[in-house]
């Protein structure tokens, strides 16, 4: 199964949530007017869209109809489409890291799937041809260090981890050490997900940004927020506070096979201002890849 079908598959309950949704108003209405755009409003709200988001799409959506001069609703779904593909777009430039010799710090609070996602993105690079080291930094989380390990062993990727309790800061410092002796392309530095004492965290990032300067800081620095994709709306809150504590360069989205709550993915460029640049569909370790707009969202209003 190629990943679009993984894709397609995976978006099933939000597919039930919005794509359905869309698609039945623009079958149940023969000309575009207030109540057709009223509906429209109120099934992407409701579909996690949110309402700063849904009201920037249909704004587009109204002045391509009035540009194209098109009459009749069932023509507008694919410029509706075309609109949340804008809005969603991710360029090449974003994955430039990719490129470089970088540092990728994750975040993000417990349970959204961090540690997975450290071991799934690790395997990405790999296959890429990069030569990847992980860094278990959270040394706070019961058997964090431990999970890590599990999953770069699946991920065929060196890890360099310290006992519980141990500073993260002479864990960042020991992988900063190694990856220049070992030449690595990309240092993966996952680090603790708590935010219930943002002082501690605020404390302990800066701690590793400063190691950072100090021992290689000729590397670009890309620090990447793991959010659940189930968690809809309080996804938002979390980005919000991490931003509050550290430069977000981008977005992992986990969990989308297991939601119906995909509207979200939508939302989360135009509300916070940084790209969903990597989605997660399953449990498996290739079950993540870049984050495609267009498939996204051909995906999300598939008809079968």
């Amino acid at each position: 199964m190629g990943f679009f079908d993984k894709l397609k598959a995976g978006l099933t309950k939000s597919r039930s949530n919005v794509g359905e949704g869309v698609n039945t108003i623009f079958s149940s209405y023969d000309k575009i007017d207030d109540d057709f755009y009223d509906e429209l409003e109120e099934t992407l709200i409701m579909a996690d869209v949110g309402i700063k988001t849904t009201d920037i799409i249909l704004e587009n959506l109204k002045k391509k109809v009035k540009e194209q001069r098109i009459k009749s609703a069932h023509e507008c779904k694919q410029l509706l489409m075309d609109t949340i593909k804008e809005q969603m777009r991710v360029n090449e430039a974003d994955f430039a890291f990719e490129r470089e010799k970088t540092v990728l710090l994750m975040i993000g609070v417990n349970g959204v799937g961090k540690t997975t996602t450290v071991g799934k993105l690790a395997n990405l690079y790999r296959k890429q041809g990069k030569k990847v080291l992980v860094a278990a930094a959270d040394t706070f989380r019961a058997g964090a260090t431990e999970q890590l390990l599990e999953w770069t062993k699946r991920a065929q990727v060196p890890c360099i981890s310290a006992s519980e309790g141990a500073d993260p800061g002479a864990v960042v410092f020991d992988a900063i050490s190694a990856a220049k002796a070992r030449d690595i392309d990309i240092l993966m530095i996952d680090t603790a997900g708590r935010l219930n004492n943002k002082k501690n965290l605020m404390k302990e990032m800066s701690k590793i940004y400063k190691i950072l300067a100090r021992e290689y800081g000729y590397v670009h620095i890309e620090t990447l927020i793991v959010l659940d994709s189930t968690t809809g709306q309080n996804a938002l809150a979390q980005a919000r506070d991490f931003e509050e504590i550290t430069a977000i360069t981008g977005i992992v989205l986990t969990k989308l096979d297991g939601t119906a709550k995909g509207g979200i993915a939508i939302a989360i460029q135009s509300e916070l201002g940084f790209p969903v640049k990597y989605i997660g569909v399953g449990e498996k370790i290739d079950d993540m890849q870049r984050f495609n707009s267009d498939e996204f969202v051909d995906a999300l209003f598939a008809d079968d």
